[in-house]
């Protein structure tokens, strides 16, 4: 029997290979998100109250700073989780690893790297 047709589906097998490696990301990347909350809670760790008041005004200006920076990695990092998320439904009904736009599976070594991704770099390029 000659298969000449395209594949159009992963394997179960292949579709639990990308599911360990999409539980694995979830599971470091809500430890990093953990760490962010962490950060944001805390007060600031290096303690201001013993230095006179100028210095006090550039340091709580410097301290906005990096709240608003951890703010955006946590907003970052929180998507990224929803994407996971969704990757992991997509190989749950079986749809996973298949571009959106053309259809076709998208190659293994994207999937591998990207394990989020709903585009080929056929696609990507595109944009």
């Amino acid at each position: 029997m000659e298969n000449n047709t395209e594949k159009t589906r992963y394997s179960d097998a292949e579709l639990q290979e990308f599911k360990e490696i999409i539980l694995e990301k979830l599971r470091s990347s809500k430890e990093e998100l953990a760490a962010l909350a962490l950060s944001l809670s805390s007060p600031n760790a290096n303690g201001t109250d013993d230095t006179a008041g100028t210095y006090k005004t550039l340091e709580d200006g410097s301290a906005t700073l990096e709240k608003e920076q951890i703010n955006q990695l946590a907003a970052r990092q929180k998507k990224f989780i929803e994407n996971l998320e969704a990757a992991l439904g997509r190989i749950q009904n079986k749809t996973y690893g298949i571009c959106r736009e053309t259809g076709k599976l998208i190659q293994k070594e994207r999937l591998r790297a990207v394990p989020h991704t709903t585009l080929s770099m056929e696609a990507k390029l595109k944009q």
